[in-house]
């Protein structure tokens, strides 16, 4: 499963990494522990020229009261084992809290990283799992939907990540699920509901392994209240070597936050790469 991701990019930057634009006064912070219930960025197939804030945790619209559905499996109610090599049915577009959002209500969550715990120990022994070559932010594939509360008549928009099988790297946690990680030349085709059901499905697959690496880090961060840039300090090597060593910014945190309504100096951080 994902259950928690980090999102601290520039304003200015996820508008051009997408090509999106943002209302003057969209409220983005840097957010080193975005966790289910709290609101992100996120693209949706409905405005995919917008950036938009939608909760993190789905309610289906048919549900009697408010749900917070962090995962949507790919395989849906196959591969219970979660077996790597799986190959069969995408079964999410059976499930009834997924079969109509997978058609028509996709959307892009946008992150810098993802935080993974062992299949065990879960988030006491997390791992951040991020995307090599600086690629950030990047984009999961999400699901959407919206619920209206029964007695207060408000409307909660709220979206799920879908997972898959793990690649190499995430057995290697020990995990057995992964985000779908979307590709840049798949998130139109993501974002496109016109475009044939079984396309959609070939994109659930594990992104590759060796365009990913991953460190061990603090079990701080299994609290949702967590919050701040000592959560992603390493505890231990990557998992992977990579073929050049020196200090580099990993998630530089001056001025991140919404440039279009103020300037917050975080100051500087270097993380091993």
């Amino acid at each position: 499963m994902c259950g928690r991701f980090i999102l601290v990019q520039r304003l200015e930057a996820i508008e051009k990494r997408f090509q999106v634009e943002a209302l003057a006064d969209f409220p983005l912070e840097p957010n080193y522990n975005v966790a289910p219930g709290q609101y992100t960025a996120i693209i949706s197939s409905a405005e995919p020229r917008k950036l938009q804030l939608m909760r993190f945790g789905l309610t289906p619209f048919w549900a009697k009261k408010d749900m917070l559905i962090i995962n949507a499996r790919a395989e849906g109610d196959h591969n219970k084992e979660n077996r790597a090599d799986f190959s069969g049915a995408k079964g999410i577009i059976e499930k009834p809290s997924f079969r109509k959002p997978i058609r028509s209500q996709r959307c892009l969550v946008i992150a810098d990283a993802f935080i993974e715990g062992t299949t065990n120990e879960k988030l006491s022994k997390p791992y951040l799992v991020y995307l090599r070559n600086k690629v950030r932010p990047f984009a999961m594939a999400g699901i959407y939907d919206t619920w209206i509360h029964p007695v207060s008549g408000l409307e909660i928009s709220s979206f799920a990540i879908v997972t898959t099988t793990a690649n190499s790297l995430m057995q290697k946690i020990p995990h057995h699920r992964s985000p779908v990680i979307l590709s840049p030349s798949s998130e139109k085709k993501w974002l496109n509901t016109d475009a044939p059901l079984s396309d959609i499905t070939r994109l659930l697959k594990p992104y590759d392994a060796e365009l990913m690496n991953a460190y061990p880090i603090a079990a701080t961060i299994k609290s949702p209240s967590a919050t701040g840039p000592s959560l992603i300090q390493p505890t231990g090597p990557p998992l992977e070597i990579e073929i050049e060593y020196k200090n580099t910014q990993y998630l530089t945190k001056k001025g991140m936050g919404n440039p279009k309504t103020s300037f917050h100096d975080h100051g500087e951080e270097t993380l091993l790469k």
